[in-house]
């Protein structure tokens, strides 16, 4: 089991200094990486919860952290790709896996608020199909010399699209649909599971990604199974990933024998630390205790 850490990214608490301070500790505590999520707008009156509220960018946060950790994977759950071009997101990403040394972890998503979707100008209809068109442009942009698509949703004359990353990064995709579920399958590097993910159950997901695998002739046993932990330390057992130290432990153990590869603790969705009216600097004090308390057993 792989153990990651998500850096400040939404609320009070959310600031260069402190996304450096988390993500420099997680990188010498031995975590395998610190992630970020993306929230392109919050509707007005939206009863989504004030994680949402305020959230910065995550692919310029990343290129940030780039510069200032050595080791830990930078990754993202999710990136909604239908509110950028893949050819832009392709350059991006290629970038950012340059500039960090190949490690990056990209995780997609196909987006499920209206309003960003009109904001972005794209219509909400076929997205799982625009998705599959989507991954494929990406990679292909990411491997081919001469790029040239005519697509049903997307068009890319013949181009070059350099540089290139040496490695292409890995792209898992996120979904709970089950026909979400097989596409990561089918198409995907893995799977990442939701902030609303029902854990206790998480293995049946798992063994649908896994079956649509083996249908299409890959590896299931090559794929990567991420957690996106709401963690949430308290005085009392609450639920999955919520409680003592202890508790959160062998919660992640839990999750190991339902055939989850990688749980990051992801604090930023605790109402009380990822919220504009927290104080942020409790919320680091809770958060540098949780590093230092949840950091990998072997370093």
């Amino acid at each position: 089991m792989r153990i990651g850490f998500s850096v400040p990214v939404s609320g009070s608490w959310a600031t260069p200094e402190n996304m450096r301070r988390i993500a420099r500790r997680a990188d010498e505590l031995g975590y395998h990486g610190v992630w970020t999520f993306q929230r392109l707008l919050y509707p007005v009156g939206h009863p989504m919860g004030p994680v949402y509220r305020s959230v910065h960018d995550p692919v310029v946060a990343l290129a940030y952290l780039a510069g200032v950790t050595e080791r830990v994977r930078l990754g993202v759950a999710v990136l909604n790709l239908p509110f950028v071009s893949p050819v832009l997101m392709a350059k991006q990403l290629a970038s950012l896996q340059e500039v960090s040394g190949g490690r990056l972890d990209v995780g997609l998503g196909l987006g499920w608020l209206p309003e960003e979707f009109a904001a972005s100008g794209v219509p909400m209809e076929r997205r799982g199909r625009r998705g599959e068109e989507y991954v494929a442009l990406l990679r292909r942009l990411w491997t081919e010399d001469v790029v040239e698509h005519k697509g049903e949703f997307y068009e890319v004359p013949r181009s070059h699209q350099d540089p290139k990353p040496a490695t292409p990064p890995p792209v898992m995709l996120g979904g709970t649909a089950r026909v979400a579920l097989e596409r990561a399958g089918r198409i995907a590097d893995g799977w990442i599971s939701s902030s609303r993910a029902d854990l206790d159950t998480i293995d049946q997901q798992i063994a649908i990604v896994k079956e649509a695998a083996r249908r299409a002739g890959r590896d299931p046993g090559a794929l990567r199974f991420v957690v996106r932990g709401v963690t949430r330390v308290r005085p009392s057992d609450e639920g999955p990933l919520t409680g003592s130290y202890d508790k959160i432990r062998r919660d992640v153990e839990a999750l190991a024998a339902k055939g989850v590869t990688e749980v990051f603790h992801d604090l930023n969705f605790d109402p009380e630390i990822g919220n504009p009216e927290a104080d942020p600097r409790d919320s680091m004090r809770r958060a540098e205790e949780a590093l230092e308390a949840l950091a990998p057993a072997e370093r």
